[in-house]
């Protein structure tokens, strides 16, 4: 797995160049590899396991909403933390998103559970892990990926301009828990899972904060609204 390879804003390529070369980088090609070769389906496909970099450029990152793992439903994971494609069923967590941004900007729910119109704003829907084996949970955690994308979140922090960072749940609070707070805005609740959304998630306003700090910030707000009709970027 080579930057020469790999379908990736060149922001992002020079960011991580380090990380595509390293020891660990090579263990993980090499388990993805062998897990394919045992017939096993492994979600999202390969063309999309670095989707959210390559919708969003690193310059152009305002907000990070920080994810664990794809989704290992079939047709459910494509790339983005939180998001599926037109047609497939919303899934719980999503709709609680929704739920608390039609509380906190007036957004009527939207009827699909595509967010690549966030990507394509400055939203980085980024999973800590970015695979999973089909109906198998967490089974590609501690592989190698958590390094990989805690150099997505470190360069992140490093970067030019104040970012807003959504971290919901213990886990996404753990991994950014190094993100410079006296540049960046860090919003922390519950996590939107029904398990939990209860406890904090809802009633958060994390979404019209995050615009406020843009604009206080000299940066375009996000359109939270989906389209009715969501067309992939490619």
């Amino acid at each position: 797995m080579t930057t020469a390879t790999i379908k990736l804003d060149e922001s992002w390529k020079q960011a991580l160049a380090n990380e595509f070369t390293s020891p660990y980088m090579a263990v993980l090609k090499t388990f993805l590899k062998q897990e394919k070769d045992a017939g096993k389906t492994i979600f999202p496909k390969g063309s999309e396991y670095f989707r959210a970099l390559d919708l969003t450029p690193l310059d152009n990152v305002k907000v990070v909403i920080l994810g664990q793992d794809p989704y290992h439903g079939v047709g459910q994971a494509h790339g983005l933390s939180f998001s599926v494609r037109p047609g497939v069923a919303i899934p719980p967590s999503l709709k609680n998103i929704y739920k608390e941004l039609e509380s906190d900007l007036g957004i009527a729910p939207a009827r699909h559970g595509f967010l690549e119109s966030w990507a394509q704003q400055g939203v980085l829907l980024l999973n800590s892990v970015l695979t999973v084996e089909r109906a198998q949970a967490a089974s590609h955690q501690g592989k190698g990926w958590e390094k990989f994308t805690d150099a997505v979140v470190r360069a992140i922090n490093a970067g030019p301009h104040p970012v807003v960072f959504m971290l919901w749940g213990s886990y996404a609070q753990k991994k950014a828990a190094f993100v410079d707070t006296t540049r960046h805005l860090v919003l922390k609740s519950a996590h939107p899972s029904p398990l939990s959304a209860h406890n904090g998630f809802f009633g958060n306003h994390h979404f019209s904060k995050a615009n406020t700090f843009l604009q206080d910030n000299g940066l375009t707000p996000i359109d939270w609204a989906l389209p009715d009709n969501p067309v992939s970027a490619d």
